[in-house]
């Protein structure tokens, strides 16, 4: 996995008309970037919040966090880019409120929240790369320019924004599941929080009642058969992480529900 740095992604907002944050619609506040919004702040930027993998959550839950979001002053859109739910019109947002024409868009986001699925949804078949961008200045060869229609463009970067805060999104977006030195606490801690909204996730993905995340873990262990060959005792490092790739899979089902 391959984290874009801060200076890439300044540049990139800079070189652009109007960015897409993507973002988990199953947890928006724990998937956006203050950090991102304030550079699109100072370039004085069109931005947009695409809550992503809207397929994955009730119609009332999509509108409620599109209600709230925008009551905190935030423009924002829910669509299932993988189901090409709602991407139509998200590109007619786009042409819509692009301060000029051509324009280019930015699409950037945390991994796992769907970045290149929306850029995918966007182009369609008449996608076609002209890399490098053009007129920018200090890029990478890496970066890509995308048409979407005559004068519709999206940049791509090579990488995804750094991951900031949020325990455990911090340490389960950053780095793949199997990439993760210990796991444990941050399976856990997703655990924790998958069971406060869904208590049957468990239940649901893999037959266990177990609430409590340790006893999960290690029941989920016993139950695949993974042990340590010379103590028998359940493997709960292979565990937790089959519950971090399972959570970003959607196999866990649950989200969070937006504020009254």
């Amino acid at each position: 996995m391959r984290l874009a740095s801060w200076r890439m992604i300044a540049r990139l907002v800079r070189s652009s008309d109007v960015v897409l944050e993507v973002v988990d619609i199953r947890d928006p506040m724990s998937t956006m970037s203050r950090r991102l919004e304030k550079i699109v702040e100072a370039f004085d930027k069109t931005l947009l919040i695409v809550l992503n993998k809207c397929d994955l959550v009730p119609r009332s839950v999509a509108e409620g966090w599109k209600s709230y979001l925008e009551g905190l002053g935030y423009k924002s859109m829910y669509v299932s880019a993988t189901s090409r739910l709602g991407t139509r019109i998200l590109r007619g947002w786009i042409k819509a409120n692009a301060p000029t024409k051509p324009f280019t868009v930015a699409v950037v986001g945390y991994p796992k929240t769907g970045k290149s699925s929306v850029i995918n949804a966007l182009r369609g078949r008449r996608g076609a790369s002209t890399s490098p961008v053009p007129g920018s200045y200090g890029y990478t060869r890496s970066l890509q320019l995308f048409k979407v229609e005559e004068g519709f463009y999206i940049i791509d970067t090579p990488g995804i924004i750094p991951v900031e805060g949020g325990w455990p999104e911090a340490i389960i977006r950053g780095k793949a599941p199997e990439e993760i030195p210990d796991p444990l606490p941050a399976a856990v801690a997703l655990i924790e929080k998958i069971l406060k909204y869904n208590r049957r996730a468990l239940l649901d993905a893999y037959g266990i009642e177990e609430i409590d995340p340790y006893k999960a873990l290690e029941a989920l262990a016993l139950k695949r058969g993974w042990r340590y060959k010379s103590t028998g005792e359940p493997l709960i490092e292979e565990a937790a992480r089959t519950v971090i790739r399972d959570y970003h899979t959607a196999k866990l089902y649950f989200y969070v529900t937006p504020p009254s």
